[in-house]
């Protein structure tokens, strides 16, 4: 996709901001044509990291028990929650529907199964069930948590994906390095005659077509 026409829709996207009391996140829209999302295996749930972050800060709750929970105090976790916290959690519905909205996990590997059979219903429906610590550190993970989003396609029939690539607050130049690491995501499970239009909007603006 042309660098030129992704920076020229995310800019216009951008004029829309105005005054609002919030930021605004970028969202990245993505349509597809001939796939049939009503089979399970077509449906996307892809992880994004974005190289420029998110443009807000982001917190991260880690769920470690022992020596993994006190490397993940010690790295900059927002919360630790240990596996008696886990069921505590779960019995705690305004806490966790808060925390799905607004909360990135990341857990110890012994932990995966508790954190499935406790909290699955809730975080699983929003896409937020946490990614296992593997293959490097507490601390890199919890890095990687703070920029990575999560695309997932809509129900069985919609023919429509999307997530957050960055928010107004960032250089359009940053924002465009979010949208072409997303769309090469996306290009990497499907192919490019598959991908029908892709669209940018500010949280409260209107959509601009990427030409």
């Amino acid at each position: 996709m042309d660098r030129k026409k992704i920076t020229e829709a995310i800019t216009k996207a951008l004029e829309e901001k105005g005054k609002r009391k919030f930021t605004q996140s970028l969202e990245f829209i993505i349509n597809f044509r001939n796939i049939d999302f009503a089979k399970a295996e077509n449906r996307l749930n892809i992880d994004i990291i974005l190289p420029k972050g998110k443009g807000k800060t982001q917190k991260v709750v880690v769920f470690a028990d022992t020596q993994m929970a006190l490397e993940a105090k010690n790295a900059g976790a927002d919360e630790v929650i240990d596996a008696a916290g886990i069921a505590k959690l779960a019995g705690d519905k305004g806490k966790l529907a808060i925390y799905a909205k607004t909360v990135e996990f990341i857990a110890q590997p012994s932990l995966m199964i508790q954190v499935g059979k406790s909290l699955g219903s809730v975080l699983g429906s929003r896409g937020k069930l946490p990614r296992p610590i593997v293959g490097g550190t507490v601390k890199a993970a919890i890095e990687q948590a703070k920029s990575r989003v999560r695309l997932v396609s809509k129900g069985k029939y919609l023919p429509v994906a999307q997530c957050l690539i960055g928010s107004e607050a960032m250089a359009v130049n940053d924002l465009v390095e979010n949208f072409e690491a997303a769309y090469d995501k996306v290009k990497a499970k499907v192919i490019e005659p598959n991908i029908k239009s892709v669209y940018v909007k500010l949280t409260m603006g209107q959509i601009v077509k990427v030409a």
